[in-house]
């Protein structure tokens, strides 16, 4: 086991009519990510045209203890609801950023 910080990206897809809402979760749910030793490296909003995500996150967390902890904080979850209303899809997956 490494001391390496992960990189994760993820692509969300909004469900349709949701993308504003969408994005006022996606806003109250990454606020949470520094206070678990994260960081939003990077936000990119999309219009979702073509199949393609309406936004593009990169994460960097300082271990997995790190992003299970923001997983389960407890504000988050709070927003199961809002997020099953305004997310049709996420992918998330280890990246490497360069």
């Amino acid at each position: 086991m490494t001391d390496a910080p992960i990189e994760l990206c993820c692509l969300l897809r909004a469900l349709p009519g949701a993308e504003v809402a969408m994005a006022a979760y996606e806003t109250k749910v990454t606020a949470l990510v520094p206070e678990h030793g994260g960081e939003l490296v990077s936000r990119a909003i999309g219009d979702g045209a073509d199949g393609n995500p309406h936004e593009v996150h990169v994460y960097r967390f300082p271990n997995q203890a790190a992003i299970d902890a923001y997983m389960a904080d407890p504000r988050r979850l709070a927003l199961a609801e809002e997020r099953d209303r305004t997310v049709a899809s996420t992918v998330l997956f280890p990246v490497r950023i360069a």
